[in-house]
């Protein structure tokens, strides 16, 4: 599944309209700067996935994306994401293959009581950072559907106000996600703060694939990075980021106050 999505990001089938959007010309704008930090960070823009991040944006905006030949979506925000996803489902009832091929990955801050819906409705989480939520969203796992891949978030500035944990409790947490049933550990995740320089935002990348290769060493087969949106995506693809995630390049400005 994910190969074959990852084959279509940079493709442009035609599922609803033929008609460009701005979504659509937006979408091309940021493959196009996948493709360019690829080239140098002599890697093939094949490697590296795009998740474009639809939260605060509804199922039409979605489906223009999806009419642009995007398949995976990030949520940040747990009951608007379920509603968006049965949405989109719904507005193509003439494409189940489309609808199935779609990939929903969440990517915000957890609570308990959300984890059952988590992990009905995503194929990926990238925001696990503590035992309790790994453990929970391996005992909701459906059981007729796959493993929920995991990434684990790293808190890499250190800071209060980001979620994740510290560094030094990632091998230890990663031997306990890696031996829960219904999950598969697949990476590591990071948002570090905001800073003016590519090398000062490369700094902080090559942190987070640093303690990839350490637990890779340890026997991990981790081949995740979830790392860099619009304003660093250049430097997490020098550091071998593997999912950018980026929303408001492609889906233009968010209203938080709807």
């Amino acid at each position: 599944m994910v190969g074959s999505i990852r084959a279509l990001i940079f493709s442009s089938p035609t599922l609803i309209s033929p008609i460009m959007s701005s979504i659509s010309i937006n979408l091309q704008a940021v493959r196009q700067q996948i493709v360019q930090a690829a080239q140098l960070a002599d890697r093939s823009f094949t490697e590296i996935q795009l998740l474009a991040v639809s939260k605060n944006f509804d199922a039409a905006a979605v489906l223009e994306a999806v009419n642009a030949g995007q398949t995976a979506f990030g949520e940040n925000y747990v009951q608007e994401a379920v509603d968006k996803i049965a949405a989109v489902q719904r507005m193509l009832p003439h494409s189940k293959q489309a609808g199935a091929e779609l990939e929903w990955h969440f990517i915000g801050p957890i609570q308990s009581n959300k984890t059952r819906l988590i992990a009905q409705h995503f194929a990926w989480v990238h925001s696990v950072d503590r035992l309790k939520i790994a453990e929970r969203l391996s005992e909701q796992r459906p059981a007729n559907m796959p493993p929920l891949n995991i990434c684990l978030q790293i808190n890499i500035s250190e800071k209060q106000t980001k979620s994740g944990m510290h560094i030094s409790e990632t091998v230890q947490l990663a031997q306990q996600v890696n031996a829960l049933p219904h999950l598969r550990l697949r990476g590591l995740m990071a948002i570090p703060e905001p800073t003016d320089t590519l090398e000062l935002q490369r700094e902080s990348f090559k942190k987070i694939r640093l303690m990839q290769e350490q637990l890779n060493q340890q026997g991990y087969n981790l081949d995740t990075l979830s790392m860099g949106m619009s304003a660093d995506m250049e430097a997490a693809i020098l550091e071998g980021s593997t999912i950018v995630r980026v929303g408001t390049a492609i889906f233009g400005k968010r209203d938080y106050a709807q």
